[in-house]
């Protein structure tokens, strides 16, 4: 039997199309390295998106493509797939809890330091997240990301948020020149692409601000990894 697998994003209501096709271009690369699974993509912006990804499957797997745990993918989710009728399908742990997703982000901070000829002994980090004023699940994950580049050495990391503070101007502004900005963001969505930059200019920042960690090319395998294991494990 085939099994099934839906990457779920949050979309951005305002403008649907762009993200959707996004992370239909994320679900396209992971079919290539599962060619015995059938996967596809949705965004919660869509709200036709579920019922047409998971119609005539009676079960599978759920990837969130969020950054942090909460409300969306212990409440809304489930909700969202009940209603669609897709009440055999289970919702596995969000995509920037994942280790192995934590630990790209080390890594891609160490690859643009070695790109600089630096060391990450000197190298400054700014972790740029979303936050929430709502939950403190967002920050905590941040705060895990930072513990480890701390850990591989860098010289400074400072996490900064959108929607919490201390807020990523806030921050930037304090960075010595030539630090790396790592957005911890699954896509390029508006907080990437506008708020973000919108912020490091109002800080006057001089330093480099590398893609989103979700768009690196190791991504799918580390997702493909995660479906894999989760299918060898009972539904807890």
């Amino acid at each position: 039997m085939t099994r099934s697998a839906l990457i779920v994003a949050h979309g951005q209501p305002s403008d649907p199309a762009p993200a959707a096709a996004e992370i239909a271009f994320l679900a396209a690369k992971v079919q290539s390295l599962m060619p015995d699974w059938h996967v596809r993509a949705a965004t919660l912006a869509d709200p036709a998106a579920l019922p047409a990804a998971t119609a005539g499957r009676a079960q599978g797997l759920v990837y969130p493509l969020f950054m942090a745990g909460g409300w969306f993918t212990r409440t809304h989710l489930p909700e969202r797939l009940a209603t669609a009728g897709a009440t055999g399908w289970r919702v596995l742990d969000p995509f920037g809890i994942d280790p192995a997703v934590q630990s790209l982000a080390v890594t891609v901070a160490r690859d643009a330091a070695a790109r600089l000829h630096r060391s990450p002994q000197d190298t400054t980090v700014l972790l740029a997240a979303h936050g929430s004023f709502r939950s403190p699940a967002p920050a905590a994950v941040a705060a895990d990301v930072a513990h480890l580049l701390r850990a591989a050495g860098f010289a400074r990391v400072e996490p900064a948020f959108i929607d919490q503070s201390p807020r990523i101007a806030e921050v930037a502004a304090t960075l010595p020149a030539g630090s790396l900005v790592l957005p911890f963001f699954a896509a390029r969505g508006g907080h990437v692409t506008d708020d973000l930059p919108a912020a490091l200019a109002e800080a006057g920042f001089d330093g480099h601000l590398l893609p989103p960690l979700g768009l690196d090319p190791r991504v799918p395998g580390l997702i493909r990894a995660a479906l894999r294991a989760a299918a060898l494990r009972p539904p807890s």
